[in-house]
């Protein structure tokens, strides 16, 4: 399975207009944003646990981010709520659950395979940092391949990030625009490499979910 592959142009994910897609768990649904590969896949996609429903005990080989973006995720670890951000590197494993529901946006196999760090975040509670007016940001990782951020923008805010490795955003809460587009809640834009993101936020504000300089390491296998 291919979704969203040509990691060289420009695309954008609307949520509202995508549609969920049953995945072999009962009570687990899924938006795919980018995938290459059937169920063991480099993967990007937007995933919503009803109440009640887990998956099985799993190993990561390739690695697991997530963010939460509803509800509250659960494994051995314990309960990550909404704003939480999570990274289980290679060789981790798990057995993921949400007894009230959740909805995560989650990435897989796209670690480096002698990457061994975790990372455990609630956003909530960390300290941001002021990088301009009307910008905050909250690191979340950072090594030789990726920079993993949220940023909150004012109103009427505009953003410049480098994207010269390509990169990726996610609308958390509010809405910006980029080009011609309006990115809402939930929508996910990615870039190319060589690339740069001019955006602004709305009326209300944006937090936002951003990883760059990743996408200078996609093989030529997965493109």
């Amino acid at each position: 399975m291919r979704v969203n592959a040509e990691f060289d142009e420009r695309t954008l994910v609307r949520f509202e207009e995508s549609e969920w897609v049953p995945s072999p768990m009962q009570g687990v649904e899924r938006k795919m944003l980018d995938r290459i590969g059937d169920e063991v896949a480099r993967a990007t996609t937007i995933v919503r646990f009803a109440p009640g429903s887990a998956f099985s005990p799993h190993t990561h080989d390739g690695g697991e981010e997530y963010l939460v973006l509803d509800g509250t995720f659960q494994d051995e670890d314990g309960d990550f709520p909404i704003g939480s951000y999570v990274r289980n590197p290679p060789t981790s494993s798990h057995t993921p659950a949400a007894q009230d529901g959740a909805t995560i946006l989650v990435k897989l196999h796209q670690f480096d395979k002698a990457d061994r760090t975790q990372v455990q975040i609630d956003s909530r509670s960390a300290a941001w940092i002021a990088v301009q007016d009307g910008v905050e940001v909250l690191p979340l990782h950072e090594d030789a391949r990726e920079t993993v951020s949220m940023e909150h923008w004012d109103a009427g805010t505009s953003r410049t990030i480098d994207a010269s490795g390509g990169l990726e955003i996610l609308v958390i809460e509010g809405h910006l625009t980029e080009g011609n587009d309006t990115l809402n809640r939930w929508d996910w834009l990615r870039l190319p490499v060589g690339s740069r993101l001019k955006a602004t936020a709305g009326a209300a504000g944006a937090r936002v979910w951003i990883k760059t300089g990743h996408l200078r390491h996609v093989s030529d296998r997965a493109q």
